[in-house]
């Protein structure tokens, strides 16, 4: 930490990325017609580890020590120190993708106003092979796709819904109705923009939930792009770390480490610590009750590498 007087504390100048320099304010493309951009930033690697450190002194420390010193506070959930690097990205994205967007409420926003402008003439429009299904053992989720036939007529009927619903709003313009009452018949497909400020801790959090396999596709496009294109480039180090303890490692609850210590002796010792533990019952008709807890572990159990030891 540097003392003494203020005159003798060393002047700083600001953080630069070159990689993310090179693409500050580029679109990149989301979806049919949407995109996230770059529009300033706060801070790179080095900004963390400053701030762990509470230090200012420059080149006292080798990268690859500013490279465990990120890794350890990943890993321990040392969150302060990535709080200290923010960024504000541009975002065109659908209503009703936005609105799971604004869920995360750890940011800084400010959002096209449809009361003061007039809306977007942009939907968000699904391809005939795209249409999916309905999870049949998750009510928030799909899995796997509609007939190509019924796709096409349900992306044909969608064209003639969305232009409807335009021609409509913008007729009620022209006849003087408020911008504010004219809009509500609007699809949720409607595209709306946004400048998004957040740091980078929060970021990192919103990455975690929305690039998930179980994110909605639409989100998790958009997360995707942030991550892939932009975080990679900002801050490498902590992309690299994020990446190994977050997205790619596994979590697993007390639950889940007596059935794996159990199995590390024997299935059966496995399939009994699990049917106490309340994982394992049966209905009627003696197959094994749905259980969400024990699906999430059973495919912890594949990626690790073993044979789930009672019938799936």
């Amino acid at each position: 930490m540097t003392t003494g007087s203020p005159d003798q504390a060393e002047r700083l100048t600001r953080p630069s990325v070159p990689a993310l320099d090179a693409v500050l304010g580029v679109a990149f493309p989301v979806l049919d017609d949407g995109f996230v951009r770059v529009v300033d930033y706060m801070g790179h690697d080095g900004s963390v580890v400053q701030a762990a450190r509470v230090s200012y002194g420059a080149g006292t420390k080798r990268v690859h020590e500013d490279r465990g010193l990120i890794r350890y506070l990943l890993r321990h959930a040392h969150t302060t120190p990535f709080e200290m690097c923010e960024i504000t990205l541009h975002v065109r994205v659908p209503m009703d993708t936005w609105r799971q967007w604004i869920r995360h409420r750890t940011a800084n926003v400010n959002e096209y106003s449809t009361r003061y402008s007039v809306a977007i003439d942009a939907a968000q429009r699904t391809p005939p092979a795209e249409w999916r299904r309905q999870s049949s053992d998750n009510r928030q989720g799909s899995a796997g796709f509609l007939e190509s036939e019924q796709g096409r007529q349900l992306s044909a009927a969608e064209v003639k819904l969305q232009e409807m619903a335009r021609q409509t709003y913008e007729a009620r313009l022209a006849a003087g109705v408020a911008r504010e009452q004219a809009r509500k018949d609007l699809p949720l497909s409607t595209y709306t923009e946004a400048y998004w400020k957040v740091d980078l801790h929060n970021l990192l959090h919103f990455l975690q939930l929305r690039m998930d396999d179980h994110a909605q596709e639409e989100i998790r496009a958009y997360a995707a792009r942030i991550g892939d294109e932009i975080v990679s480039k900002w801050v490498p180090i902590v992309w690299e770390a994020f990446n190994d303890y977050r997205r790619q490692a596994l979590r697993l609850s007390r639950i889940e480490v007596d059935v794996l210590t159990a199995l590390a002796s024997s299935p059966e010792r496995a399939r009994a610590v699990a049917e106490s533990l309340g994982l394992l019952k049966v209905n009627a008709d003696g197959r094994l009750a749905p259980n969400r807890e024990r699906r999430e572990l059973e495919e912890k159990l594949r990626r690790l590498g073993f044979s789930v030891p009672w019938p799936s």
